[in-house]
């Protein structure tokens, strides 16, 4: 029986272990203040994309975070100014070759600029990151809408639902009922089969301006999103926003997610009242970006499954 081992030869987690010292270097050196926040919180993530693992401590019920944004945002209201961690995230259901249901994250949040600005801070950390065998051209930026149809051949914000679901049927993809209906479905899927897998390969690639029906924390402009994600050999690593402070807008989005949830079947998840308690108060104008490291190393040293970069994951831990 030799499950006791690693999935990752010792050689990768020595270039973990560098690119997490770069990290570090990187954000002192721009002055960023190293950050923890809980790991265990009362409230969960509505998102009807995300599920969060439950845990019990001393006989109540908690969640164990899928990202540390809220807890993060508290402490810029709180004054804290640029903030940034390392932290190990959980989400249920996520299992394969990209995912584990434990990974890390490097997030952090920089006050006083839009996510234009933000994309160039994440270029930057990436190639301190990268080791020097790994050489990439200046990043590539396209919008949502640019990306879409360069890829897919359809207009993200104009084209109806029936064309979205026409195209993934003429590309061979069986299109579930569940979303045979739902616009924003079927641009996920677009996303991930017909367009992710061209993007960021010899460069990092920045998709940007979502539909603004996909804005989730950020803020929207019209039509569009102040959203990114970050691309690199057709793996997608970073999910950042210019966020959004305003508390009645950022409650009405986390409602119209438990509908959401309670249309898909899925149980609903208790609001995180203290995080909008915080925006109540006022949270600075600021952009914060959430990183996966674990794939971020993938592209580091080559592997083409998340198992080969981690230590122990879900099956040997």
């Amino acid at each position: 029986m030799s499950d006791w081992k690693p999935t990752a030869p010792i050689a990768t987690l020595e270039v973990r272990a560098g690119m997490l010292r770069a990290a570090r270097e990187y954000f002192a050196a721009t002055r960023a203040l190293e950050v923890e926040t809980p790991t265990l919180s009362a409230a969960a993530v509505t998102d009807v994309h995300l599920a969060s693992v439950e845990a019990t401590a001393v006989g109540q019920r908690r969640y164990l975070h899928t990202s540390p944004e809220y807890a993060m945002k508290r402490l810029l209201a709180a004054g804290c100014g640029d903030i940034w961690q390392i932290c190990r995230v959980y989400r249920d259901g996520e299992s394969g070759r990209w995912h584990n249901p434990e990974f890390t994250l490097i997030e952090w949040y920089r006050l006083a600029i839009d996510h234009h600005a933000l994309m160039s801070d994440v270029e930057r950390l990436i190639s301190a990151m990268m080791p020097t065998t790994r050489h990439f051209d200046r990043s590539e930026r396209l919008t949502y809408r640019e990306a879409v149809q360069l890829h897919a051949g359809v207009d993200a914000l104009e084209d109806p639902v029936q064309v979205l679901v026409a195209r993934l049927e003429s590309a061979g993809i069986e299109v579930p009922p569940s979303i045979r209906g739902d616009r924003d479905g079927c641009l996920d899927l677009i996303m991930s089969v017909l367009v992710g897998p061209h993007l960021g390969h010899d460069r990092l690639t920045f998709i940007y301006d979502y539909p603004s029906s996909q804005a989730a924390l950020a803020q929207a402009r019209g039509p569009v999103a102040s959203r990114f994600e970050a691309y690199m050999n057709g793996i997608e690593l970073a999910n950042g926003f210019h966020e959004l402070g305003d508390a009645p807008e950022q409650r009405s989005r986390f409602e119209q997610d438990l509908v959401g949830r309670r249309q898909r079947k899925l149980p609903p998840m208790p609001i995180d009242e203290r995080f909008l308690g915080a925006l109540e108060y006022g949270l600075p104008d600021c952009s914060g970006v959430a990183l996966g490291f674990d794939r971020l190393v993938m592209c580091a040293v080559g592997a083409t499954h998340i198992d080969e970069v981690i230590a122990f994951p879900f099956e040997r831990a």
